[in-house]
Order: C-alpha cells, then structure tokens, then sequence
C-alpha cells in the first residue's frame, strides 16, 4: 500500500531522534494536547514526523506571506476549474449518472465475505534498496532535484518492482490492490520539482494502468477470481485545519481550492488509468478529506459516471481523535455526505489498540467497515517487529465480533502478514449492513446528533449562538472591523461556555470584506479546540462568502441560508453546492414573490423547497432546515398582529408535510418592537420559544445564556400573560395594553424578577403636560428650550427682562435661558435628545437672544462697557478647495447652544485668511472641515502655517474624509499646539470644554498628544507588516476577462456624444432617494435591529425623533417641488473606448482614429490574503490589443438654487431648517444620480432594457454596472475630474464648477465614470508604493511632488 510513499514515514534514527521530532510537533499542536494527552497510549512516530514535516516542508517565505492563488488557467469564479452541473437526482439514486460493475460486483463480495486489502507497498520497496538511479530511470535521468523516497515514480522508472510486489499481495490473498499513487498530487510531488500537472497526470495514469495489468494477468491465470484496483489518494503534506505557524493560527500552507483541485487532477488521472474505485486514505485531517470529496464529486459530475469510493481516517493516539481533534464519529458526520461504499481506519495504531474506534465506528455508519492497522507499535529504529501471525491474533476479535468487511495492513505490513490475516479471517462471517437512525447528523469535533423529543421539543431545542453575527452584536462587529480576531474569538468561547449548541458566524457589513473576515476567523476558530468542538453556523445573504466558510470547515456545518428569492435555477446550484461540501441548509421562506409573511405562503414555499431538496437535489431531508421569516409583532399596525400565529401553525404544517426536515428562525426577530425593555423583549422570546417549540421548531439563532435562565414557568405571570396576549393576538387592544404596562418596569430587570421603576400617573402627567404655559417663566423658557416650542420664547423672554429679577438684559441670557441649554447639552450629551432636536432650540434660542440684542447694545452704550459675554470665541471653515458645509454648520450651532461664540468662515477658506481671523477676533479655538481627500492636505498646510505663526490656539479637526489616524499621522505632527480629531457634533462641546478649562486643558492635551502618538507607532508599524506588491507583480495578478465570451461582449450604445438635462422634473427622482445618509446627517442611528429607513422608525429611543424629522422634510421637500425651488441638472456622455495597460483611452469615433482623451487608472497594491486579482478600473474595458469595441460613459449631476435658500434662513436665524434644506438638496443630487444611471442603463446605452428592479434593490447595487467617482476608493485622484469636465465641456453645458481642489460647485453635486461590463465591480484601491506612483506621474505628464501631493492619503511612504 501506499501509506509509506512519503519520505517522512521512512525517516530513521535512534529513539532520541524520535523524542525530539515528537516534542516539536506536540509544540506545534499545543491547542490540541488536552485531545491528545488524554491517554497514556504510545503516539505513532510516523505520524508524528509526517506532522513535523508537513509543518515544516513549506519555505519560511510561505508562512510569513499570504496563501497562493490557484493558477489563473485553471480557475474560474468559484475557484474551481469549468465544470458542468450536476444532473439531478433523488435522494436514494444518482439521477441517472451511470455506476460501474464495480459496485454490483464489490457488494456481492462484501455481502458474501471478508475482503481483504493489500499490505503497505513502502515496507516493501524498502527491501529492495533501490538506488538514485533506479528512481530516476531513463525518463528522469536529467532531473536535477534528489528523487530517491519519491515511490510513487518508481510505477514509471522500476515498474517490475511494483508489478512484483503488487502480485506477492495477490498471491497472499488481497482482493484489491492500491495503485502506488499515495503522494500523486501536484502538492506532494512539488517536494521534488515535479509538480507540472502534466507529469502528476502521467504519473498517476501509469500507475493506474500497471496495477490493471497486473490484475488482468492473475485473473487470467486464476479463473474465478475478481480483483480489484483501488486509486490510492493519500492526505498530501499539507493541512486545511492546522496552522503551520504558531503564532498565526488563523494561517493556512495551502488554500481548499488548491487541494481540491490537486485532487480532481489526481482523480482523473487515476480513472483515466481504469481504476475500479477510489480510495480516499490516511485521513489525519478532515478537511483535506471534505476537499477530496468534493474533488470526487465534481469528477463524477463531469465524467457523469461514478465509481465506488472508499474512505479510511487515521486516528493519531488512544485519545480516539484524527490529528486535526476530531472523533471518529464525528469523521463519519463530516463525510457521510460522500455515501462512501466503505469507511475505516488505517495507520497509527496496531489492530489491538485500533479496536475500539472500529467497533464504535462499525455502530454509527450504514457502509461497510474497512480495518487496515500497522503492524504493531514501531521499535526504537523506527521499524516494526510484529509477524503476520501475531497480527492475525490481534485482528481476530474483529472477526469474532463481527465488525469488520474488508481487511488489510499498513505500515510495516507485508504480504506475510495479508496471508496470515486472509487465512485466520476466511473463516469468519463478514459484518452485516445496518441502518442507521435517521437524524441531523451535525459536528465540529465531536459529533452532534439531533434527536427532538416530540413530547418536549423545547428540552431538546438547539441553541445557535448569534453573537458571532457583526448585525447581532456591535462588540463582535467592532472587533472584526478593527482586526482584532482574538477578541471575536472571545466571544465565541464565552458563547459556546454559556451553552450555544451551534455557533452562528456572520460578516455581512459593508466594513467588511466578507470572504477574507469569515476566512480568517472561521480558520482561527477551527484552531480553538474549545469552541470548535461544536458545529458552525455559516451565514451569509451572499453565496460567495458562505462558500468561502464552508471551505474552512473540516466539521458538517449549516449554511444559512439559501431561498428561491432568485429564481429555481440559482436555488438548485447553490443547493447542489451546499450539499457536495456535505453541510446541512437553512431555506429561508422566500421566493420570487417575496417573502413569506403569511401562513399559507410560508407552507406553500417550504413545501415547493422541500420537493426540489429533495426529488431533484438529492438532499437529505433530515439536512434541511426550513426558516419560515419569525416578524416583528407588537408594532401597532394591525396587519402584523397575527404574525407569532401564522409562524407556530405554520411549522407545525411544515413539520407535518416535510417528514424529517427542521425548523429554525431568528428569535429575537420576535420582540424588536421592545428592544431596550429587557424584561418585556426577553419574555417575548421566553413565550413564544415555549409555544413554537410546542409546534415542532428544532433551533433558533439566540442569546444562549437568556433563553437558558429566562424559563418559561419561571417568567413573571402578570408580563407573561400580557405578553402571551400579544404573541398569540388574543385581543385588539393587547399592544396598547403591554406598552403601558412595560413603561412602568426597570428596563434592565430580568422577565423572571420583574422590578417597577417609580411613575406619575396618568391623569397627573397629562395635567403637567397641558398646563406647562402655567409654570414660572424660568421653567417656561426651559421647557421650551428643550421641546423646541419658539411660539412664546419672545413673550418669556420679554417678561424675564422685565420682572425685575434680572437688571441687565445680558442676565437674562446668562440665567434662565443658558440654564435651559445647560439643561439641553446634558439630555444631549446622555443620549436622551438627539441632534434635530438640539438645533431646533437653538433656533428658540437665537430668537429669544434676537429679542434681546437690541437691549444689550443700548446697555452697552449707556455703561461704556465692552467685552466678550461668551465661553469662547470658536473659528469654523470648510477649508480651501472644498464647498461642503454642513458637518461644519452643525457643530457651529451646538457650540451656538452652548454659548460659544462661532464665527463660521464659509467653504474655500484660504489658511492665510483662517488665521487672520483667529487674530482678528481673538479666538480661542480654530476648526476645520472637509468632505473630499485634497482637504486633508490643506488642512495639513494650515497646521504647518499655524505652527510658523508660533499661534498656540488648539486645532480642531472634522469632516467626512477626516480620521483620528490621519490627524495623529499628518496633522499633529505639524503643530506644537492641541490638535484634536473631534468625530461628530455631539463630541464638540466636551472637547473645546474641555481645551478651554484652565484647570484641565494642560491634561487634555498631554493626553491627546499620548494618544496619538501611540496611533502613529501603530499606524507605522502596520505599515512594516503590510507587504506590497510590485506594480509589476500587481499587473501580472490583474483579473482575466474573456472579452470573446457572450457574458463580457460589450453593448454597443444606442448614441455616442453628450446629452445634457437642463431641468429634470424633481418629482421623478423622489422615489430614488436614499435616506439613510440623511439621518446620519442628523446623527440620528438606530440601534440593531432598527437601524437604517425604514426601521430607524421603530427604534425606541431615536424612532419618535426621526419621524418627526422625516415628516418636516417631507413637508420642505413638497414645498420644494410644488413651487421649484430647486432645479435638476446633468450631463451623460457615452464614447467609444479601450484600455491601455491601467488607463482608459476614449475616442471621437469607432475607428479608434482620433484620441480625445485617457483617463489614468491606479491599481491595488496591499498583498491579499486570498486569491483575489488586484484590481484597477481599466480592467473592466476591453484591452485595445483585443480589438474589441468598447465604451466608457460619464455623468455629472447637480441641485441648483439652494444657496439663496440657504442664505434666507440663516438671515432668518433658522438653523434647523438651512441645515434640512442642505440636506435634502444633497439627497436630490444622489436621487437625481441614481435615476441617471437608470435612464443610461435601460435607454441609452441599453445594455439592461429589461431592467425590473425597485429602489432598493438600486441602493443595494443589484444592478450590472458601476459608477465609481474620480475622488473616491476606485480612483483616489480628485485631478481625473477636470478629464471630464473637459470632455463632455460641463461647466458651459449646465453650471457645475470644479474649485482649484477639484471639490464640485454647487456642492449638491455628484459625478463619476459608468462601466457597463458584467466583470465590472466595485473595489478599494488603498495605498500605493513609490514605483506606481512615479509610473502614474510619467504616464499623467505630471511632476511626481505633484502627484504624491493628490495622492498623499494613500501612499505606502512619507514623501
């Protein structure tokens, strides 16, 4: 056999060698020696070494870099090579893919009697001390790399050897030989520079064919005898669930798509060669075996004709676990899916101490039972003592207990040894095939078998940890945005501690990049024997990312999810796929109607899954698991009230009409009406788990720990029954009843030890509530402060001035009305009044202060007095180049409520004018603003001018591009005085607070300056550990579009030119609009799972707020549009193009003649962790090399006439609503954008006529098609606008201007380039080193200093 092929299992030497070479794989697998350690059983040294050399046969280059790609030729979007789909199929057949003889004739034998496998084909080839030569022979003669221990040749140089010792096994008694092909893959025959797949395929064809050959002869000779050839896979020298670095166990030596296409590659050849069956063996990692299967699967399909498959583990020790931890029950959960004809054990152990793990293997299977041990324990020389009649008298319990069907020896075995086993066993009845009791068979490393209790489902109901999913948990998200995984993993132990069944893991955010985040954690995770012992969850909206987790697992697992939103045909080969990794599936109740509110939809679509899963797929049913959508009740609209209903009636149909399948949900779905009352929402989830598990519902994705202590005799009875009225829509007013009840409860209390918090009652708050106007007029003017009411801030404030109480008009704002904003920043600064609020009582403030002006100037004049009557003086500017304001505006009028005086300088504020103003008015803080990336370098510049003044005035910074690391990087640097990044409004006033306070100012600013000098040790640190690419290497590895194929072939447009809109209607593009950005603008952010329009609404702290602050800017926005405020305008042009290396030529006509301009393209650079091309915009046109005609488009958009509305309300001293106008005219701009892009889509270019998408599947990018931005991640260079503008003549055509930064004018303005090629995406280009930088310079004409000047934000390198 070929479990010795590989030269580590015939390293020799003394046992201290052994020791040695045992204790540094013991230290490589430190996270598993609690597994491994639990016996006091000798481990097997040949497993060992194979260990030691796995980890180490890598370079050392490897594991300090990234993985390797597979090779572009052979890859396609999935990261497999072309192959076909499956044809479907039942559960119980092939689906008409043919099956060999091999099968009928195999099972005939098995049935009849014990089989028997041929010995270890490295122990003998060992006894015939070839030579150097002899491996090479005539073929490798030249070869310079050392080729003896390389076994597997020998099929080619010294094929009488291995035709001999192949029939020495036949005349012992084996019913089948291997072919000598246990290291026949591109990755292990890479170790002696063999790795061309063309000499892996001969190799492996040669093999096959002279073991035929040899079993051909005998059968010849010996009439009546069937023998058999087995395609030996052996487990490669590498591992997808083990690290070979201990400090990154996260790391991988080799990618899944790279096994897995070693082993199809493999495969082939061996069918090629005649092979009777596969033999997948010496499995020490279950991942590699998922890989193989897989590999076997697609060859299968391909070849549609499939050949028995045989599948062996190794179990490393008496702990009873493989290598990479898992048990061997759990081996069989994993690859189960395989429907392997025969499953076992081989290696490692002798057959006394491999007993037990085949009678426990020979219980949980429903194959046969293959068993081929060593020969004994190794000696001290490394070699094996035991004789075949001493081996025979340990495998005969086997036989006398009836646990085995096929027999046979591994290391140190010989054909003595298969004799004396053949004689001692042929006397013996084989096992008989047993069924197995039907249930979800999931795991990790250990096995978990579901079985409900249909009498109490709810004991037996699986918990799925959901804090593992960045939309479950803010602190799990945080961490895998900041990189820091070990933290995640964290809080995946304590999840699995506190008792989650499954884990569920989800990175769908668009901070994340999803494949590479669940890559990296899901391969930390399986390195963690604490939290990998239980089965993964993989979750994802996108398949891709679920396919990237599913590669990462050596356990069974459950995608969630898949559904038929995209039609049966996508449903099928995402199922198929889910199903060839052998993991179970979450479908969620979704099709392409809709999803699935209603009980009679929720069984129609489950019940149309369940038949496809089943009779077409080939699914198990007991692997799927149906989400029939648990919705939100409790909302106050009627028409969600029976929503808790129609889940429970329907799983009990569903459960009824799909025998064996499962059903889940999401649970806290449920109560997200009450999120924030503890009490209240944990009882919802405590109810309705008790009466849909009484239903039938399997598992649900929860807080393991609350369902766990929130049991459902435990719950307090008054909630509970409010609750339950609710849940099950027992009455009308139920809601109404449970809000009221839940407002008098501590919102942190427990639903098993309700606590109340102390109320006014109803009457008494209504009568506070309507009797306000009655208080003193102090708390009058507080109360309007606070709830915004300007109608009688003129009369209170007037009646202040003159009671008496205050001599000087000056008082009355420094008492009752800046005691009334004191009272406004605290509920701000704690959360409980949000930013819409705060500006509309600034408004009653600077009426009330407007009313009063008038007096303190004649009271000034009358005393002579002069001076400042504020907290400080603050300088605000959107700097140079830039006209975006309302960031800007927004603090400038919360440090307004705080009694800060704020001279706003405007937008394209010059440095030299910022600091004369700072002087002029004796300011005490200066604060800068910028949306577009230029800003950063000028607020650079104002910092270093600052600094050449010798002013010491703290330097605040903000703005959309703004960063605390770039101002700890850039901008501190340049300036001896404070420099402090301030995030957004509501951080303005603690910071200048703060900075101006005599007593703490010093403090501060020590701190800040500690702060961000660790920022910048961290920052250039990374930049150390980053590796970049050449931009030769990076070009080398760009994507490869087959610009031949139908898929890529470019549409031709339906005219080329410019065409501008001077007026569009604004009603058209209403509906386009996005209004997330728009609530941020407010700072207005829900909480999970509220956040984002429409469900920001819900929210119960912010959801009144944002509201009301919608229905005003519906109310400004119909304005608007009734009477024209506002003009529409754009521009749309569409050329003839081609690419030229990373930059875009357009041309006048279609003969490519005259060129009329390039726009420069930058490609990315930052090393990858995964296969992924580097990408650059040129790549999504066709090459001008190709000949294909291509296209490129271009757009520019704006609102026009809001700055004299603007410039209205602020003479009005209407703050709220020139910032809400501001608003809105941003979001007409993106709105007006959108709708572009569909009119080009559909009309103009044409290349989607059929296009049917609703606005939000728009804002969600589900269209084909990019429009990336000059300025923006695909193409960081603001210069490329003036390209357009020069093109398509921009500013004469319709108006918008670009200032000397290249910032758009007016600044509701939007722009940018269209892609209309299917390969075309979205990307980041990140930072860049110096040889792009001086190669993009030469190719723009510009000097370098310049260009390093534009780009200064994203280079690798300080300039």
């Amino acid at each position: 056999m070929g479990r010795e092929h590989s030269p580590f299992f015939q390293l020799a030497g003394s046992r201290a060698v052994h020791v040695a070479l045992a204790a540094v794989a013991a230290y490589l697998l430190l996270p598993w020696m609690w597994l491994l350690i639990s016996s006091t059983a000798v481990v097997s040294v040949p497993v060992l070494l194979f260990l030691v050399a796995m980890h180490f046969i890598a370079p050392a280059a490897q594991i300090d870099s990234e993985q390797e790609s597979v090779p572009e030729h052979k890859r396609t979007t999935n990261g497999h090579a072309t192959h076909a789909d499956a044809p479907s199929a039942a559960p119980s057949t092939d689906g008409g893919m043919k099956r060999t003889e091999a099968f009928e004739q195999l099972e005939e034998l098995l049935e009849s009697r014990i089989c028997f496998i041929d010995g270890a084909m490295g122990t003998q080839i060992q006894k015939w001390k070839l030579t150097e030569d002899d491996f090479k022979g005539d073929r490798y003669k030249t070869h310079t790399a050392e080729l003896k221990g390389n076994n597997d040749l020998l099929v080619v140089s010294r094929p009488d050897v291995i035709a001999a010792i192949h029939n020495a096994f036949l005349d012992a008694g084996a019913d089948i030989i291997e072919t000598n092909t246990f290291n026949g893959t591109t990755i292990s025959q890479a170790d002696y520079s063999l790795d061309t797949v063309e000499e892996v395929h001969f190799i492996n064809v040669t093999a096959a064919k002279l073991a035929k050959e040899v079993t051909a002869k005998y059968m010849a000779d010996h009439p009546g005898q069937r023998k058999f050839v087995a395609g030996a896979i052996g487990p490669t020298n590498r591992t997808l669930s083990v690290s070979p670095s201990v400090e990154n166990p996260a790391f991988r030596g080799i990618t899944y798509d790279e096994v897995e296409l070693a082993y199809y590659q493999q495969a082939k050849a061996l069918y090629e060669g005649g092979v009777d069956l596969f033999l997948v063996e010496t499995i020490f990692d279950t991942g590699n075996a998922k890989a193989a299967v897989f590999a076997l699967e697609r060859l299968f399909e391909d070849l549609n004709v499939r050949i028995p498959v045989f599948i062996s583990g190794t179990i490393v020790d008496m702990s009873g676990r493989t290598l990479s931890g898992q048990t061997n029950e759990a081996f069989w959960n994993s690859i189960r899916h395989a429907k392997p004809m025969a499953v076992g054990l081989n290696c490692a152990l002798g057959a006394s101490d491999m007993k037990p793990y085949i009678a426990n293997l020979a219980e949980c299977v429903d194959c046969y039972i293959l068993c081929y041990p060593n020969a004994g324990l190794p000696n001290a020389m490394g070699g094996y003592d035991q004789k075949g009649h001493e081996m025979a008298e340990e495998i005969k319990p086997f036989c006398e207990e009836k646990l085995v069907n096929l027999l046979g020896g591994c290391c140190g075995t010989g054909p003595e040894h298969i004799k004396a086993i053949h004689d001692l066993a042929a006397g013996y009845e084989p096992r008989k095939r047993h069924g197995i009791e039907p249930v979800m068979r999931l795991c990790g490393l250990e096995p978990l078998n579901y079985r409900p209790n249909p009498e109490n489902m709810r004991s037996t109901f699986l918990n799925i940890g959901e804090r593992c999913n960045v939309a479950g948990s803010s602190i799990y998200k945080k961490a895998i945005v900041d990189g820091n995984y070990d933290k995640a993993a964290a809080i995946a132990v304590a999840q699995v501690n506190q008792g989650a069944d499954v884990l569920d893991i989800n990175m769908d955010d668009g901070l994340i990049e999803g494949v590479g985040a669940m890559t990296r954690f899901v391969n930390l995770l399986v390195s963690d024997p604490e939290v990998s012992r239980v089965p993964f969850m993989i979750d994802s909206s996108k398949f891709h990312i679920v396919e990237a987790g599913l590669k990462c697992c050596q356990g069974k697992v459950i995608v969630n999810s898949i559904s038929m939103k995209e039609g049966e045909a996508k449903f099928r080969e995402h199922a198929r796929l889910v199903r060839h990794h052998g993991a179970a599936v979450v479908v969620m109740a979704f099709d392409e109607e809709g999803q699935a509110a209603g009980y009679q939809d929720k069984i129609r679509i489950c019940m149309r899954a369940y038949k496809m899963l089943v009779e077409e797929v080939g699914f198990d049913p007991q692997d799927i698991v149906f989400d029939p959508n648990i919705l939100t009740v409790g909302t106050g609209m009627a028409e969600h009230n029976n929503y808790a209903v129609d889940f429970i009636r329907a799983t009990r149909e569903i459960k009824r009409l799909c025998p064996g399948a499962k059903v889940s949900g999401g649970v806290s779905n449920i109560a997200f009406s009450f999120r924030g009352n503890e009490p209240v929402r944990r009882a919802f989830h405590s109810a309705f788990l008790h009466h849909a598990c009484a239903a039938g519902m399997d598992m649900g994705i929860v807080n393991s720990a609350q369902v766990i202590a929130d049991k459902y005799e435990l719950l307090d009875k008054e909630l509970l029954e409010l609750v339950e009225d609710v849940l099950l829509n027992r009455c009308e007013n139920a809601t109404e009843r449970l809000l009221d009840y839940a407002a008098l409860l501590d919102p942190k209390s427990h639903p098993t030890a309700v606590k109340r918090k102390g109320q006014v009652g109803g009457a008494a708050a209504a009568e506070k509530k309507d009797s306000w106007r009655d208080l003193p007029v102090t708390k009058r003017i507080e109360h309007a402060l606070v709830k915004g009411i300007d109608t009688h801030v003129v009369a209170d404030t007037e009646e202040c001035r003159t009671c008496g109480a205050y001599p000087y008009p000056i008082q009355v704002i420094e008492g009752p009305l800046m005691d009334g904003m004191n009272v406004v920043g605290d509920l701000f600064g704690a959360g409980k009044m949000f930013l819409p609020q705060v500006i509309k009582s600034a408004r009653v403030m600077k009426r009330a202060v407007a009313h009063l002006i008038p007096y303190i100037e004649e009271e000034k004049a009358r005393s002579g007095k002069t001076g400042s009557d504020n907290a400080g003086v603050v300088i605000m500017a959107t700097v140079k180049g830039d006209v975006h304001d309302i960031g800007k505006n927004i603090v400038g009028v919360v440090l307004g409520c705080n009694n800060f005086k704020v001279i706003d300088l405007g937008v394209m504020v010059a440095w030299e004018k910022i600091l004369d103003a700072a002087v002029e008015h004796n300011a005490d803080v200066i604060g800068l603003s910028g949306l577009i990336t230029p800003s950063l370098d000028e607020m650079v510049t104002v910092a270093k001018r600052m600094e050449e003044r010798g002013l010491k005035l703290p330097l605040l910074i903000g703005g959309a591009t703004t960063s605390k690391m770039h101002t700890a990087v850039k901008i501190e640097p340049q300036y001896s005085g404070p420099v402090v990044y301030v995030l957004d409004a509501s951080r303005s006033v603690p910071v200048v607070q703060s900075l101006l306070d005599v007593r703490a100012k010093a403090e501060f600013a020590v701190d800040v300056r500690e702060q961000y000098a660790e920022l910048r040790d961290e920052f250039y640190a990374g930049l150390e550990d980053r590796r970049y690419l050449t931009l030769a290497e990076a070009r080398a590895a760009a994507p490869k579009v087959d610009w031949a194929s139908a898929e890529n072939a470019p549409h031709t447009p339906s005219f080329t030119g410019v065409k501008a809109y001077e007026d569009f209607p604004l009603e058209e593009v209403v509906p386009y609009i996005d209004w997330n950005p728009f609530f941020q603008v407010w700072q207005l952010r829900g909480r999970y799972p509220n956040r984002g329009y429409p469900k920001i609404f819900k929210d119960e702290a912010v959801g009144p707020e944002a509201r009301k602050l919608f229905e005003e800017a519906q109310a400004m926005l119909k304005d608007i549009i009734d009477n024209k405020k506002l003009r529409l305008v754009g521009v749309v042009g569409i050329f003839h193009a081609n690419s030229v290396g990373d930059d875009i030529e357009v041309y006048a006509g279609a003969d490519r003649a005259e060129r009329l301009a390039t726009f420069y393209g930058l490609r990315q650079q930052a090393e990858k962790e995964n296969a992924d091309p580097y990408y650059c915009l040129s790549d999504f046109i066709a090459p001008k090399s190709s000949g294909v005609n291509d296209y490129l488009g271009l757009f520019a958009n704006s609102a026009m006439g809001v700055e004299p509305l603007i410039e209205a309300f602020k003479e009005a001293g209407d703050d709220y609503s020139y910032i809400m106008m501001e608003a809105l005219a941003d979001r007409l701009a993106e709105a007006f954008a959108e709708k572009l892009h569909a009119i080009v889509r559909q009309e103009l270019w044409g290349y989607a006529p059929d296009e049917d998408l609703n606005v939000d599947d728009l804002l969600k990018v589900k269209y084909q098609g990019i429009r990336p931005a000059p300025g923006y991640p695909s193409q960081p260079d603001h210069t490329e606008k003036q390209t357009m503008w020069d093109l398509m003549d921009i500013e004469a055509r319709i108006g918008m201007g670009l200032t000397e930064s290249f910032s758009m004018t007016p600044a509701a303005s939007v722009s940018g380039l269209y892609f209309a090629g299917a390969a075309s995406q979205y990307f980041a280009v990140g930072k860049i080193s110096t040889d792009q930088v001086t190669d993009y310079a030469t190719r723009k004409g510009m000097p370098q200093q310049e260009a390093e000047r534009w780009l200064r934000s994203m280079l690798t390198y300080e300039p």
